[in-house]
Parts: structure tokens; C-alpha cells; sequence
């Protein structure tokens, strides 16, 4: 396998499926798939979930919602969709541990790197929930923050569409796909990878981010092997 240690970051609105918000169990239980096949083959896995399909900050904010407050129920949005993924992947075999940046000792543990790097070791599934535990920051920005902590290979991105593209292809049928790409370009082309926090975290630590579509079966599996799939952002 290409990667030993992986952070995969998913959007909460994956999590929908073909639903209008929520979680559909369906595409819960894909996932959970797709993620078993890397982990019997030995990769150590990390995972971070947005919270978008049950809240989002910046949308409370802008109908009114003190912001900092909107972020708070945002992050507890993403415990919400750790629990769930942690269930899905129990029901197929596999150990889990749920860290968060908020204290929820009833049904998480706090996040400490030391455990959670030594989890990864005794080969569990670590699923980091509550962002930073910080208004004002993204998941993503969680995702690169914990990927750099726990000293994974690359951050992988899991959305909608295969990779990044000069422009929107579900909107621009025109428009070309990068498969390898560096930092300096992304900024200088203007392109939306991640927010520029998440993304210049990424860039001085030098840790490669690759944006696949996680919809596709065996993509996951197929990155891990060091297939050329998706987009890499590399130094």
C-alpha cells in the first residue's frame, strides 16, 4: 500500500445521499464498505466528518444566529455524524474510537494525540469529531490540523466530483481536470480546494491532499494502492 497512515475527510452532506438532509443509512453503510476494504489491508485510518446535513454555522449566522453559538451547534452536528459512522463500521467488524474537541465523555473520548496515535497503531478506525472545538474554524481546517498531528501521509478528500477542475464541471461541461497540482498553482489559478487556512496549514507542513469522488466504488482502496485517481496537491 502507498499510504500507511491516512486522515480522510468527508462532508456532511455525503452523508445525505439521495436525501434532502440528515443521514441516509444506505450510503452510511457504503462508506463504511469502501473504508473496510483499505483497513483490512493494514491502512491506519483517521477520519474527520463535517456537519453540514444537520447544521451549518456560517448559515445560522447569516439568518440572524450569533455566530460563535451557530458553530457550537455546528460542531456538535459532526458528533451527531461520527456516532453514526462509528456505528456503521462496528456493525461490520471493525474497532473504532471516537475522540472530540469538546468533552462528551458520556459517548466520546477528549481528543489527546498520544491516544489517539496509539489507537491508530493497535490498528482502530480514530474518528475525530467537534472540529478544533473552535468557532471560526472549518472541518477541514480540523481535518488538516488533526492529519498533521497524528502524522498521516496525505489528507484525503472525499466529495462529489472526481478531482478539481479549472471551473465547476457540474456547471461548465468545458471544463478540464487537474490530475496532479501544486500548492502555489491552486492559490495563483484561484482554485477552491479547501479554505485557505485548512489549505496553508497543508502547504507548510507539506502534507499532500487528494480530492476524489467517494461515491465511486473502490476509489478509496484504488488511491491507497497509489492508482492515479482524483487530483493531488502536492508541494
Amino acid at each position: 500500500m502507498k499510504y500507511k497512515r491516512i486522515l480522510l475527510k468527508l462532508s456532511g452532506e455525503a452523508l445525505m445521499g439521495d436525501r434532502q438532509y440528515g443521514i441516509d443509512p444506505k450510503r452510511l453503510g457504503e462508506y463504511a464498505e469502501e473504508i473496510k476494504q483499505i483497513h483490512e489491508l493494514g491502512v491506519e485510518i483517521a477520519i474527520v466528518i463535517g456537519g453540514g446535513n444537520i447544521f451549518r454555522g456560517v448559515a445560522g449566522a447569516s439568518n440572524g444566529m450569533d455566530r460563535v453559538q451557530g458553530d457550537y451547534m455546528g460542531m456538535l452536528a459532526t458528533v451527531i455524524n461520527g456516532m453514526a459512522l462509528q456505528g456503521a463500521l462496528e456493525e461490520k467488524g471493525m474497532l473504532t474510537r471516537l475522540q472530540t474537541a469538546l468533552k462528551i465523555e458520556a459517548i466520546a473520548e477528549p481528543y489527546i494525540k498520544r491516544r489517539a496515535v496509539r489507537h491508530l497503531e493497535k490498528n482502530r478506525i480514530v474518528i475525530f469529531g467537534a472540529g478544533t472545538g473552535n468557532p471560526y474554524f472549518t472541518t477541514d481546517t480540523a481535518a488538516v490540523l488533526r492529519g498533521v498531528e497524528v502524522n498521516a501521509d496525505v489528507i484525503l478528500k472525499g466529495t462529489r466530483v472526481d478531482g478539481i477542475y479549472n471551473a465547476d464541471p457540474e456547471k461548465d461541461k468545458d471544463a478540464v481536470k487537474f490530475d496532479y497540482i501544486s500548492f502555489e498553482d491552486v492559490l495563483r489559478k484561484g482554485l477552491n480546494v479547501m479554505d485557505t487556512t485548512a489549505f496553508t496549514l497543508s502547504q507548510e507542513n507539506k502534507l499532500p491532499i487528494i480530492v476524489f469522488d467517494m461515491n465511486k466504488e473502490g476509489n478509496l482502496l484504488k488511491i491507497c494502492k497509489g492508482e492515479n485517481v482524483g487530483t493531488v496537491v502536492n508541494i
